[in-house]
């Protein structure tokens, strides 16, 4: 077992994670409260938009036609349109309409000219304007249809919304969407050592995993729950997982190393929970088990902090985005160049924190002095993970390297 080859692989033991995870039903929710979810469902345009050609500039809708002559051009102003009003006359030979941004085109129409390029004429009696640059057919002008037509695909399933694609579903004159459940997350810390942050140490160390994990789950776009501590007892773990009804996923923090106080896996397959494996290929995360019973997913990460944090976003995240209905899970990856170097035993992939800048056209990747998994510090200052691969010992400073972005980055 202390053979590094016969490890899960971190790709492999992501991979079987995922084929335990489906989208979790569909639920309406209203605009104001969808933003960061998924949705669940095709959305079909109801309404062509915008609904007519428009301007896109304030200045004179023409007949580009009436332009192809020698500059300037004197044109008749026949009316001004307004945004919000519709014009009541067609553009004949010679004349324009005054128009400001966002109004339908006249009839006749097929371009704008920025009010910029003319030079009203001082003439009294009259409407008229000299047109200083010619204009092609359809320009500044925002075309029928072009953000959205009446039957066509308007947001696909599987599709995260943000900010644009609600404005989208605003402008359809939606006000509740189709999107997969949020997962429901409960969060276990066990350790005699532990204490919570209002309590006297005596000792122990205040417990920074649940709360930590917590706000990531909430990050990610879960509902986490906290079941506080579970003292290094088989009885008191045992309780505390005991009541785990209607959550989608379990996460432990320590005990599920080799340790005699270690009960968490113990427990699990007195649970019925089915493990799928233990320990992964990497370092921080090594002890990591993953189960499931039912339609509920398990997590034992390990105690560290800093190790909890990594093997939360290399496994748990993904499984959450996917449990969310997402289509990319994670965890995403740039290229980038190492600065200074590295070494390292072959066998275990290392993920490396590390502050990354742009210079000279690359994302340079500097290790932070500390790394070891008990230090929050550096956890801090990272703003990726470099991901040192389980068969290399060494890379060198301009190495190309590949950097996994940072979720939990302010």
């Amino acid at each position: 077992m202390n053979d590094s080859a016969t490890l899960l692989p971190e790709e492999d033991a992501r991979s079987q994670i995922l084929a335990l995870c489906a989208p979790l039903p569909t639920e309406w929710l209203l605009l104001d409260d969808a933003l960061g979810c998924v949705l669940a469902e095709d959305v079909m345009a109801q309404r062509t938009l915008p609904p007519w050609d428009n301007s896109a500039m304030d200045g004179y809708a023409v007949r580009s036609a009436d332009l192809a002559g020698p500059l300037p051009v004197r044109l008749n102003v026949g009316e001004t349109i307004y945004a919000g009003a519709v014009g009541h006359q067609a553009l004949v030979s010679g004349v324009c309409a005054r128009i400001m941004t966002g109004a339908p085109l006249p009839a006749g129409a097929d371009a704008v000219v920025m009010r910029e390029r003319t030079r009203p004429v001082v003439q009294s009696g009259a409407d008229q304007v000299d047109v200083l640059e010619a204009v092609a057919p359809g320009q500044f002008v925002r075309p029928r249809g072009e953000d959205a037509r009446e039957g066509q695909l308007l947001l696909a399933r599987c599709t995260p919304l943000g900010i644009p694609e609600l404005g989208l579903l605003w402008a359809q004159g939606r006000q509740a969407v189709p999107v997969s459940r949020a997962p429901r997350v409960a969060i276990l810390s066990t350790g005699d050592e532990l204490c919570h942050a209002d309590e006297p140490p005596n000792g122990r160390i205040v417990d920074t995993n649940a709360p930590s994990l917590a706000l990531a789950v909430r990050r990610a776009g879960g509902i986490p729950t906290r079941l506080g501590i579970a003292r290094d007892t088989r009885d008191a773990v045992l309780a505390a997982l005991s009541r785990l009804d209607g959550f989608d996923v379990v996460l432990t923090s320590a005990g599920v190393s080799v340790g005699e106080r270690d009960y968490v896996k113990e427990v699990l397959a007195e649970l019925g929970v089915e493990q799928h494996f233990w320990r992964v290929a990497i370092k921080p995360g090594k002890p990591l088990v993953v189960g499931r019973r039912g339609a509920t997913l398990f997590f034992g990460l390990p105690g560290n902090p800093t190790s909890s944090l990594v093997t939360f976003e290399l496994f748990v995240r993904p499984a959450l985005r996917k449990l969310l209905g997402h289509a990319q899970v994670g965890p995403g990856r740039v290229a980038g160049r190492l600065e200074g170097k590295l070494s390292k035993p072959s066998g275990l992939a290392h993920f490396v924190r590390v502050t990354a800048a742009w210079r000279e056209g690359s994302l340079w990747a500097r290790p932070l002095a500390t790394q070891t998994s008990g230090a929050l510090r550096s956890a801090a200052a990272a703003t990726h993970l470099l991901h040192f691969p389980r068969e290399a010992s060494s890379l060198t400073a301009g190495d190309a390297v590949e950097l996994l972005p940072l979720s939990w980055v302010a």
